[in-house]
């Protein structure tokens, strides 16, 4: 990962003020600064919305600071375009962290559009929170299929485990192909099929425990939908960790199914992680 700030944006709503409790928290464990960045609008004429801004981030800070302790807090007004303005954060940025839905969302949504506008174009991992944590699990969760940003989604999760001291699971979901049900040995086929994937996927992270012998890393390969299967394991999680896009996607597609399912169903933060170089 890159060894810049944890930025966290924030809007004064209550899901922002979540993640500046993540974002400190992180930033204590994993011994970086954090920079907490709002994006002034001027809502309608006569108001003094630079000064509401600045109120925004003092009280941000000083959540921040509770939480924290030595951790180094820098604030900065940003102005323009919220999505543009956290995407060009996002670029020298260790990770990026928001509230799963700001000011003026709509409150039947459970991810607002400058998440998924965010998740879906920055540079580095993106990290949603909707809600403060209850209580730790002692639990990581990662989603992998093999890509590239899988691959980059395991190297957050095992950080994200070391500095938590946490137990890491790998989720290795598989969706059958489409094969008619009449076709010969149908159902030796797809099982056929299942187990071997089921191994390459056991072998992956028999090459991430050899790498990383500090992590107790432990691993699951399911015949489920990769969405349910995610879900039903940050039920334990204190952060499910999924890869922008993984194997089988569009190549237009900026995010992926898989990693906007999870955004919107996870019951515990939840990252998205874009290989570096990949920003679009």
């Amino acid at each position: 990962m890159m060894a810049g700030p944890i930025v966290v944006g924030v809007d004064g709503s209550q899901p922002s003020s979540a993640a500046v409790e993540w974002a400190a928290a992180d930033a204590r464990r994993r011994r970086l600064p954090l920079k907490i960045v709002h994006v002034c609008e001027q809502w309608f004429e006569g108001f003094d919305s630079r000064k509401y801004c600045l109120g925004t981030l003092e009280a941000a800070a000083d959540s921040a600071r509770a939480v924290g302790g030595e951790v180094e807090v820098i604030t900065e007004l940003l102005e323009g375009n919220v999505v543009e303005a956290l995407i060009g954060q996002s670029a020298s940025a260790d990770s990026l962290v928001l509230g799963s839905r700001g000011l003026g969302g709509f409150a039947g949504l459970m991810l607002g559009s400058v998440g998924l506008g965010v998740a879906g174009h920055a540079a580095g991992p993106v990290v949603i929170v909707r809600a403060p944590a209850v209580a730790e699990q002692g639990q990581i969760v990662v989603g992998d299929d093999g890509s590239e940003a899988a691959q980059e989604a395991v190297a957050y999760a095992i950080e994200q485990a070391r500095a938590r001291h946490a137990r890491l699971l790998a989720v290795y979901a598989w969706q059958a192909p489409i094969v008619s049900a009449y076709a010969p040995d149908y159902g030796n086929l797809l099982e056929d099929s299942f187990q071997e994937e089921a191994r390459t996927a056991r072998e992956r992270m028999i090459r991430w425990r050899k790498d990383h012998p500090d992590i107790e890393i432990a691993d699951r390969q399911v015949r489920e939908h990769p969405v349910p299967a995610l879900i039903k394991a940050s039920g334990t999680a204190d952060l499910v960790v999924v890869g922008s896009r993984g194997l089988g996607g569009f190549a237009s597609a900026v995010l992926g199914s898989v990693s906007h399912g999870v955004l919107h169903r996870a019951h515990c933060p939840v990252a998205v992680v874009r290989p570096r170089g990949k920003q679009s």
